[in-house]
């Protein structure tokens, strides 16, 4: 008999878990894209599908025991672009994954796609195979932006996979990215009108950043200077906000009841399940939080898989770094979450989140409600200010972004780029 692990003072067994996804993890794109730091390669001549698949389903039956007999809410297929993968071999999976978990009825399937007729004409057989959602990387419908970007489809094939998407699929994203090299305000106010007219209720919209380890990083295009960048940012949130889209979360806008469930989820500390090359994990069991994390390069990881055991890292997530972990997360959300959930999914009593409260509070930072979690107006412009002030003291004022200080979600979370 195992014995069970010891929790630490002040720590309480979690009474009910919280919801699960899953996130599948197919790392080929046609192309690198200058500016992309997620673990995506450029796929060979011919993508070893067979193989991947077999690796996916290996890696999820070892990972059964973990959440044995836990509802499934939704399924997310980031990459890397999985609509390179055939329909035939997206409906393999996803039987694979209805036939070892239990999906619920009315469960959202994203998948990851990318403008270009490759892969529209795909897009009847995603719809036959299960899915329900499709996000699109469209990022810019201007040409000269796109090619800046170093994107492999040019305008008129963004507008075409958006139109077949709305007509296939009952929820659709498109991602646009804003402040692009020699981008003003009228021209990332055309993209967001574009979207809009082609009938988009849900957009993610996220500034261009220079992320390291990219081709950006190492020779940085020109872009808008701050202030400009500024000016953009609000002309694109007023355009959705006009057009009836309400911002949900830092970069994600609706029409309600259009939110992206799955990624609800990350922001709300709930579960999921990553599998496939360099998929990242959050679980929790009664008594321990856990943050998974695959074998990185596809290779290795097909072969880690095959033979029974992907993981290459799992650790407990520190009870002093919940706190910081769990409101990295939560005030994200421009609503934040009931203040009694902090409870619910950490197993730690609110007390412990008091001083920094108190912080946040005299410095405008947080809601004065004491029934919610959530960032002011003021600390939702300055995020990373409120945020770090959930760190450990050991680690307040060393990391001044938190957004790189723990194992961040898989690229579902903000859907893809």
């Amino acid at each position: 008999m195992t014995s069970q692990p010891i929790l630490p003072p002040g720590r309480r067994a979690l009474a009910a878990l919280p919801p699960l996804t899953l996130y599948v993890h197919l790392p080929w794109c046609l192309r690198k894209c200058p500016y992309c730091d997620f673990n995506s390669h450029e796929a060979p001549e011919a993508l070893p599908q067979e193989r991947y698949v077999a690796a996916l389903v290996a890696d999820l039956e070892a990972a059964l025991p973990q959440v044995w007999g836990r509802r499934v809410h939704g399924v997310f297929l980031g990459g890397g672009t999985p609509s390179l993968f055939e329909p035939g071999r997206i409906a393999q999976l996803l039987d694979a994954i209805r036939a070892r978990l239990p999906l619920l009825a009315d469960a959202e399937v994203t998948l990851e796609a990318n403008p270009g007729t490759f892969e529209v004409g795909r897009f009847r057989g995603f719809r036959e195979a299960g899915i329900n959602r499709l996000s699109i990387g469209v990022q810019s419908f201007d040409e000269a932006r796109l090619r800046a970007l170093g994107r492999v489809h040019d305008a008129r094939e963004a507008r075409a996979a958006v139109e077949a998407a709305l007509a296939l699929f009952p929820r659709v994203n498109v991602d646009l990215m804003y402040a692009l090299p020699g981008q003003d305000v009228a021209a990332a106010s055309q993209d967001v009108t574009t979207a809009l007219a082609l009938g988009v209720r849900h957009l993610s919209a996220y500034q261009l950043t220079l992320e390291p380890n990219t081709v950006f990083h190492r020779h940085p295009p020109q872009l808008p200077d701050e202030e400009e960048a500024g000016r953009i940012e609000d002309a694109v949130h007023d355009a959705l906000a006009k057009a009836g889209l309400v911002r949900y979360e830092v970069s994600a806008f609706a029409v309600p009841g259009e939110e992206a469930r799955h990624n609800l989820n990350y922001w709300t500390f709930g579960d999921y399940l990553g599998i496939g090359a360099g998929a990242h994990g959050k679980l929790s069991l009664p008594r321990r939080i856990f943050r998974q994390v695959r074998h990185r390069q596809p290779r290795q990881y097909m072969e880690a898989a095959l033979a029974g055991d992907a993981r290459a890292n799992e650790e407990d997530i520190p009870a002093v770094r919940l706190p910081f972990e769990f409101m990295l997360n939560a005030l994200r959300l421009v609503e934040g979450v009931p203040a009694e959930s902090f409870e619910e999914r950490t197993g730690l009593s609110r007390s412990v989140l008091s001083t920094a409260l108190d912080e946040a509070l005299a410095r405008g930072l947080l809601d004065p409600d004491p029934r919610r979690l959530r960032a002011s107006e003021l600390g939702f412009r300055f995020l990373n200010d409120l945020v770090e002030r959930f760190l450990p003291d050991e680690d307040r004022g060393r990391d001044r972004d938190p957004s790189v200080a723990v194992p961040v979600p898989p690229p579902g979370l903000g859907e893809g780029r």
